[in-house]
């Protein structure tokens, strides 16, 4: 079971956060959540219990919108604030491990952002699950625009049916990023990383193939 976990804020205020240990962890990993749902949602708690099972220790957390029960995710300065006091956390409880940072969507997006505004103390690269590279049915690409001030490696795991990414697209921002960025490709997922029930698989081998990707990714960074 994971550690129930309560973040402080700078203004006296709490984050809640859980935390997922292996006995003997290699890394440490912050994870934040999507824009419709927090770090209880099935998706997020099995990224988070597969890499404990893989041998990295794991902080998700909520952002204060979804901390106050509103469905407005937050303005983009308190939603940054809010992962580098997740990643501050993080490393406090784990000091002696290599840490990463990203999330699902619009965690991820953040994540970026407060790495491009100012570098995420410690943080040794970014992860994120499904990009959210434009809204559905408009194709741009202006929300990667910051990715080009961020010095650390990412990996990009998307889906080639995302309706926020389209894939054409995505490849070419991960090609302009050079080698500091990964792209592995989810075939046949959306942006929840659903797959057809044509294709023969599973949340659970779709879940698997993220977490061995990110788990690969990491070892590699060490």
């Amino acid at each position: 079971m994971p550690t129930e976990l309560l973040l402080r804020l700078p203004e006296g205020g709490t984050l809640p956060a859980l935390a997922d240990e292996p006995a003997s962890p290699s890394a440490a990993f912050v994870l934040a959540h999507g824009a419709g749902a927090g770090m209880h949602h099935a998706f997020l708690a099995a990224l988070a219990t597969g890499l404990a099972q893989r041998g990295i220790a794991c902080l998700r957390f909520q952002f204060p919108f979804m901390a106050a029960g509103s469905k407005r995710p937050d303005a983009p300065a308190v939603a940054q604030e809010a992962v580098r006091i997740a990643v501050a956390a993080a490393a406090r409880r784990w000091p002696q491990l290599p840490l990463f940072a990203g999330g699902k969507s619009f965690g991820g997006r953040m994540s970026s952002q407060a790495q491009a505004a100012a570098p995420l103390p410690g943080v040794r690269g970014l992860v994120f699950a499904g990009f959210p590279l434009h809204p559905a049915k408009k194709p741009a690409t202006a929300r990667a625009d910051h990715l080009r001030d961020v010095r650390v490696p990412m990996l990009f795991l998307q889906g080639t049916r995302d309706a926020l990414a389209e894939f054409g697209l995505i490849e070419g921002v991960v090609r302009g990023l050079g080698s500091l960025a990964t792209l592995q490709a989810i075939d046949g997922a959306d942006h929840s990383f659903a797959v057809p029930a044509r294709s023969g698989r599973k949340a659970p081998d779709v879940e698997a193939e993220l977490l061995d990707a990110i788990a690969g990714w990491i070892a590699a960074q060490r």
